[in-house]
């Protein structure tokens, strides 16, 4: 059990982990690409090293030495069948976009989860695979994993995403690597588009304008990785300082992808004062120091276009809501019902056992401030993002606060505690 307290404020200069997306690109791609690729700044968590394994059952040559990962390549056609299912553990980013990949192979193969991953829908990435004409069937008829995919020959498609999703547009582009003709991905809304800018700087036929992504079957020709530090765990101590009159924290080398950079944008839309600092390019990737000096915020309205830039910074959000003045609303998220919890069900209990004026609406919440924040006993929900935010609530409490179920922060954060207890102060 985690249990933390009240504090004056946030103090300090840090680094966060590398960025979760990008580190499950990274091996997935170099591992797909010929040549040997070295990815500095890996996230060595739950999630990440359960794609490291997925990869190395099939074949791929992987060196695991932390936060440095050496993969030495297959190409397109060189991955093997695995001897046995392939575990995504809690990681959706795993499944589907492995699933991609699986699709275009000359062998068959299964992959599955944790109980988590068990309940989420995989139809999203099976509808359009089918379309290219991959075998993929679920457990019992369904489309719910575990997944038999079967290789096949697969052809090119134009296909328009339903919702605003990142993952299901990376398996299908990762499809249209193996794909006759080209393979053009759809957005209405934009969602984060790391698999595009990775794509392309290892070589692939890659073309996007207008809201469209083509891709072309190509070789990918390996080279070093960089990956920036996760924005999405800086958000957690961002937020904090950012809410605490006085504080004044550095986060130094985030990745600022403009399609991440969402909390900072609702931040500043609740009156926070955060600049960006020491910007660079690399790899395709803008990264550069968060600088966040504290004060008194306001509510504010998160619309459904802005949420595929802030969906998985939702639950910190709504806790910081819940200490600015007055409403905030938030509509257009019901993916959060589909995530490692029910995050929007989640946090009207969790947030409301701690006396946070929270109410539960169909697609999103509404939360009211400012609120006095008591000292409970609350529940992950095996739900890291929950945790964490959980966490950060405590430092508005006095008196502790105790998150149950503390060990699902090690799939995105293993430094988490230890970085908090850093800064608070």
């Amino acid at each position: 059990m985690l249990t933390i307290s009240g504090i004056e404020k946030i103090q300090g200069k840090i680094s966060v982990p590398g960025d979760k997306s990008i580190s499950h690109r990274a091996v997935m791609l170099l591992s797909i690409s010929r040549g040997r690729g070295e990815i500095k700044g890996f996230l060595p968590g739950g999630d990440c090293l359960g794609t490291i394994r997925c990869f190395q059952q099939l074949g791929v040559a992987i060196e695991d030495l932390g936060t440095t990962i050496i993969v030495h390549g297959k190409g397109l056609r060189g991955l093997r069948k695995p001897l046995s299912e392939l575990d995504a553990g809690n990681s959706g980013t795993t499944i589907r976009l492995i699933s991609g990949i699986l699709a275009g192979q000359h062998f068959t193969s299964i992959i599955t989860g944790d109980g988590s991953i068990k309940k989420r829908p995989m139809d999203r990435i099976a509808i359009p695979l089918r379309m290219m004409g991959a075998v993929i069937q679920g457990k019992d008829g369904s489309d719910l994993a575990p997944l038999v995919i079967q290789g096949q020959n697969l052809k090119g498609i134009d296909y328009t995403l339903p919702v605003p999703s990142a993952q299901v547009k990376s398996s299908v582009l990762l499809a249209g690597l193996y794909a006759s003709g080209e393979t053009t991905v759809r957005e209405i809304i934009s969602a984060r588009n790391h698999t595009e800018l990775m794509l392309e700087s290892l070589g692939a036929k890659i073309k996007v304008e207008d809201g469209r992504i083509t891709v072309a079957s190509s070789e990918l020709e390996a080279r070093d990785i960089t990956v920036p530090g996760d924005i999405s765990s800086a958000a957690f101590f961002m937020a904090a300082a950012a809410a605490l009159p006085g504080s004044h924290l550095v986060i130094e080398q985030v990745g600022l992808n403009p399609s991440r950079i969402g909390i900072i944008d609702v931040l500043k839309a609740m009156g926070a004062q955060i600049e960006l600092e020491n910007m660079v390019l690399q790899g395709g990737e803008i990264r550069g120091d968060v600088v966040v000096r504290g004060k008194r915020l306001h509510g504010t309205v998160i619309t459904r276009e802005m949420i595929p830039r802030v969906v998985d910074e939702i639950p910190i959000l709504a806790v910081i809501a819940g200490q600015a003045e007055g409403i905030t609303t938030i509509s257009g998220a019901e993916e959060l019902r589909i995530k490692e919890s029910d995050r929007i069900s989640a946090l009207v209990t969790e947030l409301g056992t701690l006396g946070i004026r929270i109410r539960e609406l169909p697609d999103g919440l509404e939360i009211e401030g400012p609120n006095r924040v008591c000292g409970a006993e609350v529940e992950s929900c095996g739900d890291h993002r929950m945790a964490m935010a959980l966490a950060i609530a405590g430092l508005f409490s006095q008196n502790p606060v105790k998150i149950k179920g503390r060990s699902c922060i090690r799939v995105s954060f293993p430094g988490f505690e230890q970085m908090l207890k850093k800064i608070a102060k």
